[in-house]
């Protein structure tokens, strides 16, 4: 049966961890409570997942460990903070360039030199930036697009020590990332809590929205072609406005919309065509 697939289940199990990733925006929009708290505390959960998935509390192997944890601790704080400084769309979408910097990241960090469409991917991810910034918009709201694109940087120099270190359990610099992010928003948990909706949307932001979408995709990526690992989580940056617009009536602005559409088809684009070019080579040496 197609159910018993491991290929099958793996990509029902990256649509569902891309569809608990969407629900981030909605969730810390509905929160009432000091940004830094509610990061810290959606951390501390999501880590007590892990620990628990792990079965044990992973110490940093060396100092590059420790620095990836600490990038993913600055992605996870700065996304909840863009999210509440600026529309969900404006902080998942800026937070979607990451793949353009890993391009230019990787020739200094890993020696990769970057490809005309590295170059051309990042020339759109500028300009649909800029789109970002002419709409109107709050000192918050500006504040808000800057920290979502810092989330991006953060998120693109994760993935690159990821790849440098060749990592064999990405879980355990996930897991310490959010211990991390919880310490270093400690002083902001001391504020007054919630409401009791509010702890459950906590509960629900570390299960949920954070712990087990990371499970999942571990799990799929060892089992799915490359295309769909890359494609399906996707669905993520269209959705997570999406629901914050039905719920809360939250619209990004015009030339928001028109930047966020430039980024995702040029990184979905160079994604198809890095995949397509894998597959030219890969090909003639399977059929030796």
């Amino acid at each position: 049966m197609r159910g018993h697939d491991p290929a099958f289940r793996s990509a029902g199990a990256l649509l569902l961890a891309a569809l608990l990733w969407s629900s981030g925006g909605l969730l810390i929009k509905l929160i009432h409570w000091h940004p830094l708290a509610l990061a810290g505390a959606r951390s501390l959960v999501a880590s007590l997942v892990f620990a628990l998935v792990l079965g044990k509390f992973p110490r940093p192997r060396s100092h590059i460990h420790l620095i990836g944890a600490f990038c993913y601790a600055l992605v996870v704080v700065l996304f909840v903070v863009s999210t509440k400084w600026t529309t969900a769309a404006n902080a998942i979408l800026l937070q979607y360039t990451a793949p353009a910097y890993v391009a230019v990241f990787g020739y200094w960090y890993l020696g990769e030199k970057p490809r005309p469409v590295d170059w051309l991917t990042l020339l759109a991810a500028l300009l649909g930036i800029g789109l970002f910034f002419k709409d109107q918009l709050t000192l918050s709201g500006f504040l808000g697009n800057l920290l979502a694109l810092a989330s991006g940087v953060a998120f693109a120099w994760f993935a690159l020590i990821l790849r440098k270190q060749k990592a064999q359990s990405p879980l355990e610099i996930v897991f310490l990332g959010n211990l991390l992010a919880a310490f270093i928003c400690l002083p902001f948990l001391f504020r007054p809590l919630p409401n009791a909706g509010g702890l459950a949307g906590i509960l629900i932001l570390g299960v949920f929205q954070l712990a087990l979408p990371y499970i999942l995709f571990t799990y799929a990526i060892q089992h799915v072609p490359a295309i769909e690992a890359v494609l399906i989580p996707y669905i993520e940056p269209i959705l997570n406005p999406v629901w914050v617009f039905l719920v809360l009536g939250e619209r990004p602005g015009p030339w928001a919309l028109v930047g966020g559409a430039i980024v995702l088809a040029a990184v979905i684009l160079r994604s198809l065509l890095m995949l397509g070019e894998r597959a030219g080579r890969s090909g003639p040496a399977q059929s030796q």
